[in-house]
């Protein structure tokens, strides 16, 4: 199982699994990992992640957060 993390405009976000089987979780306040409110298509590759975050949450875009950001 991989573990992919993204600064999403912002916002952290972190998807795990392997190509066909992804989740996707957001951590909260107190250090928990959350399920987050939207899917991750099964059919996606690792490298289309980054892709598909930022296609998903444009218009979460602001001047200062204007990327999709994989983090290590």
């Amino acid at each position: 199982m991989s573990q992919h993390r993204f600064n999403v405009y912002g916002r952290l976000v972190t998807i795990e699994g392997t190509q066909g089987n992804w989740s996707a979780f957001c951590p909260s306040p107190d250090g928990k990992r959350v399920p987050a409110n939207f899917i991750v298509p099964n059919f996606l590759a690792e490298d289309e992640l980054c892709q598909y975050l930022a296609d998903l949450f444009h218009e979460s875009a602001t001047p200062g957060n204007g990327d999709v950001v994989a983090l290590p």
